[in-house]
């Protein structure tokens, strides 16, 4: 077999068989034994692949057939189903039978298989090679992603595997070479895997743009989604295949039935009201791991996963290498290290983040722990299904809340999975900096026509709405950079022929393009590596920025002493001394879904039967002693006074990310009732505002604070926009391609260094081309994306139509605890905020009896 497809050992026939039902035929060497192994596959198409899935001791599910019988009716659509439902035979089915069908003996692309994760898609690649073989097809796999070999790489590019399993990123760049049009253009089919995860990003709208030219260059492609997580369904299906209003929905087994257990507190009494990573669960948690063969422990975030691995090490009964560390931080040899061990049985527990809550091949663990509330029930029913990866049986997962309003969430979000309240995701439109790296993408493949390009591109719900107007100042800024930047010759990308087509001719401009392709954002990675040059994995530069020569850290489950940075590189050695000193990643904190925050303030008035009833009784005693709980249809305030000033607390149950923008308003619109300096702090559940003193609030006052009038004007004014835009616009111009990489050779660019040119940047453009498009996108996904500005103006909306609950606090109540504790964060003191927050805790306890 010719080097670079990936084939079980032992199955499948050679480049001269065919293989039926066990049974090899001789290209050939018996033409009539084979014409009739073809009449037969005539007759009855399907007939190899039911027989390999009654070989593997499974059978055909009904939404399985259905899928491959829309396919071969010319169908594009959307299969959602469970993890676990037979996605990949459902979707790859279609494809198989037509080949087998045709006597296809390939030799040019025929599936072009899209995934969201570079981790996921080498196991997509066995997978699909594997059912290739065992219905007798001979087709290659082969992996095109940023791990592929130098050959793999060079094999897709020339057209020479029949099946390509690759990322948005990695076709992204494959349109950028001209020679590889003709061989696209043979493509028959595009899946594109766990859609739900790239809905809703530049990621999602980058693969809408690939997908147009895709349909452009192979007449009748056939385009098929999967989602196992997803909310609005039939919007997702409309962004995936555009101008079809109704394209086909294809449901897979039924929502299997999910259990959510919830790791009660061996105390409830003492249980803390917040900020702490759970690591009193630790006993419970670890008798629930040694009672199970093996165990995927989740948790949120990064950081937290190094933690509590180290945590568990500390404790582990068992042989050291039964218990591991997967994260998108460590480095990928590592994490594939842990797949297989874990697919092999050698592991008893993982420790892991998303990384693995996604369709990673593996067999199903017995159990799954998710560490804090999930914050979405979404992601609580991937990671749920997990465990017992079998078509047709239920999911389980064990929660293990932190704190004590995370038994409220757990019981939330066992309340929404039992009404079927998953969350949407809604997509993105209109990001000039995707489409401007597109085009110039585009340029770079062989080039385009503007008029043509415009129109494929308004066949993308992204860019249904795009004006000639808009169109030409894109390729303006891509001719030229923009007013202000047109006597620079770096940002002269693009030249017009005499033909009239746009190309990328200049081989400086299409190497650094080329390495710049994607919209994944990072903060400035740096590697890190042992002296002797091993990789571990990455940090971003504002962690490393915080240490000094001789610190000890964690990160892939070790404590490392930093040695030297040099250039990009952390050059780290083994540490003896243990340290809580953990990395932290860009968006470290995962935001409350509209389902699971309403249902906690329901839980909180009135938890019913929910297992949680008992263990949240003390919190529900203290909150109504001290306050009130939360009732429907009011929004619940209280106000305290300290040593410190006057408080103000307001609890909407709305998630971080809105009240950190509803925080802000509030504060403003109150300093123009009152001039006076005033703070802010938020918690998924509530805001607090402080000053040396509040002002008196009337209804009128209410009214003026809650209104949705003005919101536009008032946010520009309350958050400095201006100053939020300059930090997006970093981003926004590195997609576009303002902020082009080193070329390979040089020292790449550190995170200072891009800050410093995009800072520059934004004030020549601010000053001298105001209307350039990229301010406005910047300010655009500040309203849009950081400040949900159209979400905060319904949240405003409701809260001025609700009855207010007024109290006077003489003591923090539980809800308002967590919120003064991250206010204390920014203090000075000689005293650090743990001891602070401790301190007060001890004494609100003391307060109550406890």
């Amino acid at each position: 077999m010719a080097a670079g497809g990936h084939r079980a050992q032992g199955s499948g026939p050679s480049r001269d068989g065919y293989a039926l039902s066990g049974a090899s035929v001789r290209s050939g060497s018996d033409d009539v034994r084979r014409d009739g192994v073809l009449s037969a596959l005539a007759a009855d198409p399907e007939l190899p692949l039911r027989a390999w899935i009654a070989a593997q001791g499974w059978s055909v599910l009904p939404h399985q057939r259905m899928v491959w019988r829309a396919y071969l009716d010319g169908r594009s659509g959307l299969l959602h189903t469970p993890t676990g439902s037979g996605k990949t035979l459902a979707v790859a089915g279609g494809p198989l039978i037509e080949a087998l069908r045709e006597d296809d003996r390939g030799g040019a692309p025929r599936l072009l298989w899209i995934t969201p994760l570079r981790a996921l898609a080498a196991d997509t690649v066995r997978a699909l090679q594997l059912l290739i073989d065992g219905v007798g097809l001979d087709w290659q796999v082969v992996l095109r992603t940023g791990d592929a070999s130098a050959r793999d790489r060079r094999l897709a590019r020339a057209g020479k595997r029949e099946v390509v399993v690759t990322t948005p990123e990695s076709l992204a760049l494959l349109l950028s070479y001209a020679d590889t049009q003709g061989h696209l253009a043979q493509l028959r089919a595009v899946v594109v895997d766990e859609w739900h995860e790239l809905i809703g990003s530049k990621r999602g709208v980058l693969l809408e743009l690939g997908l147009a030219r895709l349909r452009r260059l192979a007449s009748g492609l056939r385009t098929w989604g999967l989602s196992a997580t997803l909310g609005n369904l039939r919007q997702a299906a409309q962004v995936l295949i555009p101008g079809e209003s109704y394209p086909l929905l294809v449901g897979g087994a039924l929502l299997r039935p999910t259990e959510v257990e919830c790791l009660l507190p061996a105390d409830p009494g003492s249980f803390p009201y917040a900020g702490h990573l759970g690591l009193s669960q630790l006993p419970q948690v670890l008798a629930r791991l040694r009672q199970a063969r093996s165990s995927l422990l989740f948790t949120n975030t990064r950081s937290q996963a190094e933690l509590w691995h180290q945590a568990l090490a500390s404790v582990w009964p068992e042989a050291p290498d039964s218990l591991a560390l997967h994260h998108g931080s460590i480095d990928g040899k590592q994490r594939w290290t842990v797949e297989q061990d874990l697919a092999a049985g050698r592991l008893r527990a993982v420790v892991a983040t998303s990384s693995l809550d996604l369709g990673v091949d593996f067999p199903p663990v017995e159990q799954v722990l998710q560490i804090g509330s999930p914050k979405g029930v979404a992601r609580l029913l991937q990671r749920a299904g997990r465990a017992r990866h079998r078509p047709g049986e239920s999911g389980r997962i064990i929660g293990v809340p932190t704190h004590a309003l995370e038994l409220a969430e757990y019981a939330a979000v066992r309340r929404a999975v039992a009404k079927g309240q998953i969350e949407a995701r809604a997509p993105l439109t209109g990001c000039l900096d995707v489409l401007a790296q597109h085009a110039a993408t585009l340029a770079l493949g062989g080039g385009f026509e503007p008029d043509q390009l415009l129109e494929e591109l308004r066949q993308t719900h992204a860019y249904a709405d795009l004006d000639p107007a808009r169109w030409a100042a894109v390729l303006r800024f891509l001719e030229v950079g923009g007013e202000a930047l047109a006597n620079y010759p770096d940002y002269q990308r693009l030249r017009r022929d005499e033909s009239g087509r746009y190309q990328l001719t200049d081989r400086r401009i299409a190497m650094r393009h080329r390495l710049s392709i994607g919209t994944i954002a990072s903060d400035g990675a740096l590697l890190v590596k042992t002296l002797r040059g091993r990789l571990l994995g990455h940090v971003e530069e504002r962690f490393v920025g915080q240490l000094a020569p001789g610190d000890v850290f964690l990160f892939a489950g070790r404590a490392l002493q930093l040695v030297r940075i040099e250039q990009m590189n952390v050059l780290v050695k083994a540490a003896s001394a243990r340290s809580s000193r953990v990395p932290r990643w860009q968006g470290g904190s995962l935001p409350l879904s509209n389902a699971v925050g309403a249902g906690v303030a329901a839980v909180l008035a009135e938890p019913g039967d929910a297992a949680e009833r008992q263990a949240l009784a003390p919190l529900r005693e203290v909150q109504a002693q001290r306050s009130r709980l939360p009732r429907a249809n009011r929004l619940l305030v209280e106000y305290a006074q300290s040593g410190e000033g006057e408080h103000l607390f307001l609890y909407p149950f709305a998630g971080r990310q809105l009240h950190d923008g509803l925080a802000a308003l509030l504060s403003w619109r109150l300093a123009q009732i009152s001039p006076g300096s005033y703070s802010y702090a938020c918690s998924d559940y509530g805001l607090m505002l402080a000053g040396d003193s509040l002002p008196a609030l009337d209804a009128g006052r209410w009214e003026r604070l809650l209104t949705p009038s003005g919101l536009h004007a008032d946010l520009a004014q309350c958050l400095n926009l201006a100053e939020l835009a300059r930090r997006q616009f970093r981003e926004v111009a590195r997609v576009a391609g303002l902020l082009p990489p080193s070329l390979p050779g040089r020292a790449p660019r550190s995170l200072r260094a891009l800050q410093t040119s995009s800072a520059l940047i934004y004030d020549v453009l601010r000053e001298h081309d105001p209307t350039h498009l990229l301010l406005g996108q910047a300010e655009r996904e500040v309203r849009q994306q950081q400040l949900r500005e159209d979400e905060l103006g319904e949240l405003l909306s409701r809260l001025s139509a609700l009855l207010r609950d007024e109290l006077a606090l003489t003591a923090l109540s539980p809800l308002a605890f967590p919120l003064w504790a991250e206010s204390q964060r920014g203090h000075l003191s000689n005293e650090d905020w743990r001891t602070r927050v401790q301190r007060a805790a001890a004494k609100l306890e003391r307060g109550l009896g406890r």
